[in-house]
């Protein structure tokens, strides 16, 4: 005779954890992209495993610091973000790396703190520059054939 699945050994429920707050946000510059996990935590911010203070080449670090400096490190001290990159150039990477950080801090806000505090973020990020919030939708045009590139043209002999 055939048994039902349930009944051939009792199903142990594991103990309720409590729902990790996180979100996960993505940004964007060219072919680069950054991941960022945002947690609740303790003010930890690495990229690609180590410490973002670390970030090369040192001109740009002050791109990445950005959104901290804005919002000020007391807005960071509650949580933990960690950032994925790859694709594009190092440039490309360190404006998809400050999307990233300034996008997860509004998820994470909106989601688990309140929304005035979030829109309070937003307005700040968005009047200082909109490219930690919005896209840049501009990529590389595919060159076509007659060409050296996707606009010039090879020249034309008449003799």
């Amino acid at each position: 005779p055939r048994r039902s699945r349930g009944s051939l050994c009792p199903m142990t429920t594991p103990a309720a954890t409590p729902a990790i707050q996180a979100v996960q946000c993505f940004g964007r510059k060219k072919t680069a992209v950054a991941v960022a996990y945002c947690k609740k935590g303790k003010g930890i911010l690495k990229l690609n495993g180590s410490p973002i203070e670390l970030v090369q080449p040192e001109l740009l670090r002050y791109k990445v610091f950005e959104p901290v400096l804005l919002l000020g490190p007391e807005r960071f001290s509650q949580v933990d973000i960690r950032i994925r990159c790859k694709g594009g150039g190092y440039t490309s990477q360190i404006y998809a790396i400050r999307q990233a950080i300034a996008k997860s801090l509004v998820a994470y806000y909106q989601k688990f703190i309140d929304e005035a505090s979030k829109k309070e973020i937003r307005d700040l990020l968005i009047s200082f520059d909109r490219a930690l919030l919005v896209a840049d939708p501009r990529r590389c045009e595919p060159k076509k054939f007659g060409g050296r590139g996707a606009r010039a043209r090879f020249q034309k002999s008449y003799r």
